[in-house]
């Protein structure tokens, strides 16, 4: 003979099969996950495909410049771009907001390009709708909508009762129904299972992955278990469904949209025009790279004429102009760097704060550790900031040494009195060769698991409240029937 709980979950099944509602969400649901899975996977990886051809595009065009002044390719510039993880098909987080290329040029440090959402307006960044945001928001509605009445429609056809007096423990049945819950929300996570293979398969390491997935399994045993929980305490089904649609409202409206309202309000930030104006007063004290006549770099003009015994910058063995485009880019890039660093720190703030509220709604726990497995945070984006800066640094700096040690400081400043003095001011095109290949890699797995830590937490805690109120429950049956 069968387990009592077993069967109570069989009956549990053998209901929604006769019920068009119960099915038709399970229908939709099981579909809308297939679909939406398909179509970000195919997106991601055509995506992959054309980053990684335009970033060999972009290498190839640079090389290819003919023979042109140095500082002309300084401002010529050069693109890198950043190649989406496989498991961005499923949440790609904060990329669609912050993009996925960055223009590098001297004198200024460019923010992120080609975002999604920045390509489209009005209703049309909402066009593409995530498998994490399906995930995380329309799933628990539709385990709510299959689960509210499991255990108050036994209450209120007198089932519950009829079974405790023929000896089957009231415990028995709620856990059943709980059994039964369980098994339709994990089936909404079988697309999700069969693209974690498909990116595990297509490179994603294998202990993020399997995370990745560990992690929404528990966010479904929080709903199944809270949906059941609500649906015992209740003595009416309607009862049970304004109580769990009110949870689900502030657990995943409420408290997200609360959020976003806290980090303003208590972690703000000055606005774009304001940051920008503070880096262009910055700025202005340093000189300009372009004159080399400018007052600011009288002390470095007189320190190398010392150095060389020399009493004019034409007697220099080097280039004047190319020292004080070196030292010029050098000095500015130290002040966008503290003012890139500053902006950084301010975000990474307003992203913790955001983060706390992972203890008040499972939602947004899932939300920063998906992300965060998922190498769609914005850790990750920073460090693509970070390591793009460096490949800009190193190769102005690289055309301006060229400037300063291979071209001749006479033919630089008549270069423009000719179309024979602009010839002489070009250096060979081998010299374009100093670019750095760039490829951006997402953090290994254990770092992915270290910035998740505090949201499997948070995860794990609602987990453990989400059981202890069915054990709860379940010691004291009387609270059921």
């Amino acid at each position: 003979m069968k387990h009592p709980v077993f069967l109570v979950a069989k009956d549990e099944w053998r209901y929604w099969l006769r019920t068009r509602l119960a099915m038709v969400m399970l229908i939709v649901g099981f579909s809308l996950s297939i679909i939406c899975l398909v179509v970000n996977t195919i997106t991601i990886s055509r995506s992959a495909h054309s980053l990684e051809h335009q970033q060999n595009k972009a290498d190839t065009q640079f090389l290819e410049q003919p023979d042109r002044h140095p500082h002309r390719m300084v401002h010529y510039g050069h693109y890198v771009f950043r190649t989406p993880t496989p498991l961005s098909s499923v949440d790609p987080g904060i990329n669609a907001l912050t993009g996925n290329a960055i223009f590098l040029e001297g004198h200024r440090q460019n923010t992120a390009t080609f975002a999604e959402q920045q390509q489209s307006a009005g209703l049309n960044r909402f066009s593409r709708l995530s498998p994490s945001f399906l995930l995380q928001v329309a799933i628990p509605l539709f385990i709510i909508i299959i689960g509210y009445a499991s255990v108050t429609r036994e209450k209120e056809t007198g089932t519950v009762q009829m079974l405790v007096a023929q000896g089957v423990h009231a415990n028995k049945i709620v856990f059943g129904k709980f059994l039964a819950l369980l098994s339709a929300s994990f089936l909404f996570l079988v697309p999700l299972l069969c693209s974690i293979v498909w990116t595990i398969i297509n490179g994603e390491p294998l202990l993020s992955a399997i995370a990745f997935g560990f992690g929404y399994i528990m966010y479904m045993t929080v709903w199944a278990s809270l949906v059941t929980v609500c649906s015992s305490l209740c003595q009416k089904s309607n009862v049970s469904l304004v109580l769990l649609m009110s949870l689900w409202m502030v657990f995943c409206i409420l408290l997200p949209r609360l959020s976003s309202s806290a980090v303003s309000a208590f972690s703000p930030s000055p606005s774009k025009i304001e940051s920008d104006f503070d880096v262009i007063q910055a700025m202005k004290k340093l000189g300009d790279g372009h004159n080399a006549s400018d007052p600011a770099f009288a002390a470095l003009k007189a320190n190398l004429l010392a150095q060389y015994n020399v009493n004019d910058i034409k007697e220099l063995p080097i280039n004047f102009r190319g020292v004080v485009a070196q030292y010029s880019e050098q000095q500015l890039t130290e002040v966008l760097n503290t003012f890139a660093e500053q902006r950084m720190n301010e975000e990474q703030n307003q992203a913790h704060l955001a983060r706390q509220f992972g203890w008040l709604t499972p939602m947004l726990a899932l939300s920063s550790y998906s992300m965060s497995l998922a190498a769609t945070d914005l850790d990750t984006h920073h460090r693509f900031l970070r390591e793009a800066e460096n490949v800009r640094f190193k190769f102005v700096q690289g055309l301006n040494s060229l400037h300063e040690t291979t071209l001749d400081y006479a033919d630089d400043i008549n270069r423009n009195q000719s179309k024979e003095s602009g010839q002489k001011a070009r250096i060979s095109a081998d010299n374009w060769r100093i670019l750095s290949e760039f490829s951006f890699q997402a953090s290994p797995p254990s770092d992915r698991l270290a910035r998740a830590s505090l949201a499997f937490a948070q995860l794990l805690l609602w987990l453990i409240f989400g059981l202890a109120c069915m054990s709860r429950l379940i010691i004291k049956k009387e609270r059921i029937l």
